[in-house]
């Protein structure tokens, strides 16, 4: 990316007033559908996590333990979070621990596929640069080699094939293609002043540090400034808050809201104003860096994900549920049910890591814990997602605007548009593409959306996504030629008025026992940081307990 090539983004639009003026186990799901039906001249399949299984756990109808085996510390749950205290222990020296994962692979919401074409996400597809606060992320990207070296300032370097290519981010209004995502086609002299405005209280936000000395917003969360009244955004929701201080210009409204739907999977009107402004304020770009740029693979976040799983393969063990979490106050039983063998085993452990979503936690928990109050994880709300990735035998025209970008988003739309997963291919011609489609459901409360979502057959996802992108590309139906959809039930927490900073949450990331809590959601949001530091933090709350001498990431 050329240096002045600056993409008009969520992020770097407030640092730029010229652009303000310009299952995984992949299994045919009943009411999937294929080549021929409704007349569709490509093949596709409806795939996903093991639902039916993940819902034997509220029934608890598993065979009794047949062998028990010894283990110091368990991992429940291979996602980012589970992956991450995994890579610290090993990292500190401590090898007896496993980790536990449901499904036939691991990486949560961050998996990923493959085929002739390329690799390409089924969930999080980017990692924004760190910032100086997210120290365990640049260890890891260090491990990675993501980060190759350190300026004269002494910050990190990334690999230049790591950073999202040019160019990053369009939208589609009007009935052409513009750059960024800011929706200046066509904005009115009113709309641009409320953008300017709108930047300069972002702008302010960054530059506030608290009593405490710490930022108005930072990443990890739990280093943000406590201040009253920053805390005092958590109790009215981002619309109220544009509305507050006379911001109504609709494109700057259809901005915040697309980007609380982007970024947490849920409508701006219920989004917590702490939360919505977190995503502009928190990033600084790491230093140096341009703030709007961002770290991608053509698999998405699964390239992390592969090489976690390298560091601690030995460890991973899948198609492994776990079941019963018995806290003997010296010990915790694990019950895991193994649905190949249909047999259940035992182990011992001193401590339990559990990385699943939080609400999942207590119908797993028993002995010392089983009694304590868990009314205070209904706070916890989970957005619904449908991803899907179209191959296509050739690129979609640009004869209505721009070059395609890597994240192209339609204005107005229900879906969050699509990432094309060869953006960042360095071959010199490609004549095959696959697009990875994304829609969060954010229409009607996650339990009803969730029942849409398992209940909408193959074909009428198809017709949905075609109707979508035939805005755009009136072409799209001739050049797929195969469209497979993810279902994701609970896809991401949703940080709702009054949940990040409320009780509910702070009491769902405390240990019960031995058996500590790790996952994205005990954040209030589910972003890649958050769910590392999440994993890392009770990694090294065990080392400390079993007096292991480390080195801390955080």
């Amino acid at each position: 990316m050329a240096q002045g090539d600056r993409v008009v983004n969520r992020r770097s639009f407030l640092l730029s007033s010229a652009g303000l003026l310009s299952a995984f186990a992949l299994s045919l799901i009943p009411g999937s559908r294929g080549k021929g039906q409704k007349g569709l001249p490509f093949a596709g399949a409806i795939i996903g996590p093991s639902y039916d299984l993940g819902h034997r756990l509220l029934k608890g109808e598993f065979p009794k333990p047949g062998q028990e085996r010894k283990v110091a510390v368990v991992i429940v749950g291979g996602g980012i979070s589970g992956l991450s205290a995994g890579w610290k222990l090993s990292k500190a020296g401590f090898q007896d621990f496993e980790i536990l994962e449901l499904e036939p692979g691991v990486g949560g919401v961050s998996r990923s596929g493959e085929n002739s074409i390329t690799p390409y996400p089924w969930g999080a597809h980017y990692v924004p640069l760190p910032t100086e606060e997210s120290r365990a992320v640049k260890e890891l990207f260090e491990d990675l080699g993501v980060i190759e070296g350190r300026t004269a300032s002494g910050y990190p370097v990334y690999k230049e094939k790591f950073l999202c290519f040019s160019p990053q981010e369009r939208l589609y209004i009007h009935g052409k293609w513009q750059e960024g995502l800011l929706p200046a086609l066509g904005a009115t002299r009113k709309d641009l002043d409320q953008f300017q405005k709108f930047k300069e209280i972002v702008l302010g936000f960054k530059r506030w540090r608290g009593k405490d000395g710490r930022k108005a917003f930072a990443i990890p969360m739990e280093m943000s400034s406590r201040d009253s009244d920053l805390l005092a955004l958590d109790r009215i929701s981002l619309r109220e808050f544009l509305a507050e201080r006379g911001l109504d210009s609709a494109p700057l409204h259809w901005y915040a809201n697309y980007a609380c739907r982007d970024d947490y999977g849920c409508h701006y009107g219920k989004v917590s104003a702490w939360a919505g402004l977190h995503y502009f304020c928190s990033r600084d770009g790491g230093g140096d860096s341009d703030e709007s740029a961002v770290l991608t693979w053509p698999e998405g976040n699964g390239w992390i994900v592969k090489r976690l799983e390298a560091k601690v393969k030995a460890k991973v063990k899948t198609h492994s549920l776990v079941y019963r979490l018995t806290d003997t106050g010296k010990e915790v039983l694990v019950d895991v049910y193994s649905p190949k063998e249909n047999t259940s085993i035992r182990i011992r452990a001193k401590q339990v890591i559990c990385c699943c979503p939080r609400i999942f936690a207590p119908y797993m928990i028993e002995g010392n814990s089983r009694g304590a109050d868990s009314s205070f994880l209904k706070e916890f709300q989970y957005s619904p997602w449908m991803v899907a990735n179209l191959s296509l035998n050739a690129f979609p025209s640009t004869k209505s605007g721009m070059d395609l970008a890597w994240d192209n988003v339609i204005y107005d739309s229900p879906s969050l548009g699509y990432v094309v997963a060869t953006h960042q291919s360095l071959a010199t011609h490609l004549s095959k593409t696959v697009l990875t489609y994304y829609h969060a459901m954010v229409g009607a409360p996650p339990v009803q959306e969730r029942t849409r979502l398992l209940g909408t057959s193959w074909v009428e996802w198809v017709d949905f996504i075609l109707h979508d992108l035939a805005k755009p590309h009136p072409e799209i139906r001739e050049l797929i030629t195969r469209l497979d959809i993810f279902r994701w039930g609970h896809a991401m927490v949703q940080p709702r008025v009054g949940f990040v900073w409320g009780e509910g949450r702070k009491r769902a990331a405390r240990p019960q026992g031995n058996i500590y809590f790790a996952h994205s959601d005990l954040s209030g949001f589910s972003i890649f940081e958050e769910a590392q530091y999440r994993g890392v933090l009770a990694a090294e709350r065990i080392l400390a307990k079993q007096k292991v001498p480390f080195s801390s990431s955080l």
